[in-house]
């Protein structure tokens, strides 16, 4: 044992040390009961004390409230079940935890990889998880929950620990959440919020920026970050977790050639699936399934459905995998299909209390403020510093990952820093898309292992009960601490490479302000 560890190096004894730190932590649900209480106590200090700040985005003050007071306890009365029904992530992870354990249960995936992906090389398969990761995020938070249990069941097909693929799909989701090669809802969410800053700053209507002014970066990026996810999976994180010995009470999918009935069934699968997709299309092109504007013309951005993916993709998995279930003779009546959502839902119980509890602490915080004075008082400070060139972006970019750690939603935390980020950067001679671009750069890396964000504690509930009971949340954060961090480091050298070949970021978009704007 000593003689193993004088064998590693400083950033592998770091990560023992994360580890073992993390994984003191109690589970999450009482974890999260623990930070409301804890914020709780700190509001109730900092509202007594009248701390507050001035919000850029509206020039009003927000103070810290206080939630041990009347008003506290009103809220919270009015609003306890609120916060556990309204928990975005509960609907969505049963939701999806049904679709897709219809096609776990049919036996669909296994067939499905074992005719088509089986052979897929060990070494390519982490970069193509974290490339479709990455892309997924055009689907929002649905990805962050549909691409780490498939990733896990490729990784046990290539002869992999299946948690290094749930940690590898869930950080291609996450850390590169900001990009893709097509415009997603995020583009169009934080230009509207920088267009609203440029009105206010400039005049109304005077300067806008287009939807697509980050996408060629972005598109550039896209690469980049599969390249450095898949690239630190295999160099690291595959290492730290060795090889995977299931447990005995662990069904593990064994991957062989499939029979000619499997093939059958998977070709009536296949049907029904590409049927699924033609109505869905003609839903779009000529159904209401797309954003009409003005002009007449259809758009995929804000459209029914993008916005209704869910419930699409819940079809889309549920569909082929009855299919198959009943075309294979696995699924004979339609109880054979309730007891495979019964099967696949027994193991949310713990899911579901984490829910209640994280969806208090997420109502309390918000409701407190305190975020968002955190979140003014940090862009205010380095506002004041008073330093310019590459260094004051980096500085942006770590304080915007920081405030991340905090703040996840980044609609909600741009809106905070546009304020000030925006106007003080043009005055500097910098495009607002070019600022919004290094605000991006900052909001994604740290997402992979904030513990404020529901979806790792989701992805980690899923690996105890699929392939690790004993699995803690320190063993999975030393897995995605450094995905997170090499690739934001990897992100800042790129931006400077990007910025020294003067390419354009978006169509026409440049990081310098064109001449007469101010």
């Amino acid at each position: 044992m000593s003689a193993q560890s004088k064998k590693k190096g400083w950033f592998d004894i770091f990560l023992d040390g994360l580890e073992k730190a993390c994984n003191k932590l109690p589970v999450p649900a009482i974890m999260f009961f623990y930070l409301f209480i804890i914020i709780a106590i700190i509001s109730c200090i900092l509202a007594n004390m009248g701390i507050s700040a001035v919000n850029p985005a509206t020039n009003e003050v927000v103070a810290v409230q206080n939630p041990i007071s009347s008003d506290g306890l009103l809220w919270f009365l009015d609003n306890m079940v609120k916060n556990f029904t309204g928990f975005a992530p509960l609907g969505l992870v049963l939701t999806m935890t049904i679709a897709i354990g219809m096609c776990e249960e049919s036996g669909l995936i296994v067939a499905l990889l074992n005719d088509k992906l089986r052979n897929i090389p060990p070494a390519i398969l982490p970069f193509v998880i974290a490339f479709v990761g990455v892309c997924g995020n055009l689907a929002s938070d649905t990805a962050m929950v549909v691409i780490p249990p498939i990733a896990a069941i490729l990784y046990i097909g290539a002869g992999k620990h299946p948690v290094v693929g749930m940690i590898n799909g869930y950080a291609g989701a996450q850390a590169g959440f900001s990009a893709n090669l097509m415009i997603a809802g995020t583009d169009s969410l934080l230009q509207g919020i920088t267009n609203t800053v440029l009105d206010g700053f400039l005049g109304e209507g005077k300067y806008h920026v287009d939807v697509t002014c980050n996408w060629f970066f972005m598109i550039a990026s896209t690469f980049l970050c599969a390249a450095v996810i898949g690239l630190v999976c295999n160099l690291i994180v595959d290492k730290r977790f060795g090889e995977y010995v299931p447990g005995e009470d662990v069904e593990v999918p064994q991957l062989e050639a499939v029979s000619p009935e499997e093939k059958k069934a998977l070709g009536a699968a296949g049907i029904a699936a590409l049927i699924y997709l033609v109505i869905v299309l003609i839903g779009y092109f000529v159904g209401p399934l797309a954003k009409i504007n003005e002009d007449g013309s259809r758009a995929f951005v804000g459209s029914p459905l993008l916005k209704g993916l869910i419930p699409i993709l819940f079809f889309f998995f549920s569909i082929p995998g009855i299919v198959y279930g009943f075309k294979l003779g696995k699924f004979k009546t339609s109880k054979d299909v309730n007891n495979a959502m019964v099967h696949q839902m027994k193991n949310m119980g713990s899911y579901v209390v984490f829910c209640f509890v994280c969806g208090q602490f997420n109502s309390l915080f918000n409701w407190t403020k305190l975020g968002t004075v955190i979140a003014i008082g940090g862009a205010d400070a380095l506002a004041a510093a008073g330093f310019t060139g590459f260094g004051m972006l980096v500085a942006i970019i770590i304080l915007t990952g920081f405030i991340n750690l905090l703040v996840p939603s980044g609609s909600a935390k741009w809106a905070i820093l546009a304020p000030v980020f925006v106007p003080m950067l043009m005055l500097l001679g910098y495009h607002p898309g070019f600022i919004q671009l290094i605000y991006r750069l900052g909001d994604s890396p740290t997402n992979a292992f904030t513990p404020l964000s529901p979806y790792i504690w989701v992805t980690l509930s899923v690996a105890q009960a699929k392939y690790d009971k004993n699995l803690e949340i320190g063993t999975f954060a030393a897995g995605l601490f450094p995905i997170g961090i090499i690739l934001q480091v990897a992100w800042i050298v790129f931006l400077g490479i990007y910025m020294l070949t003067g390419l354009p970021i978006g169509p026409g978009v440049t990081p310098a302000l064109p001449a007469g704007i101010l």
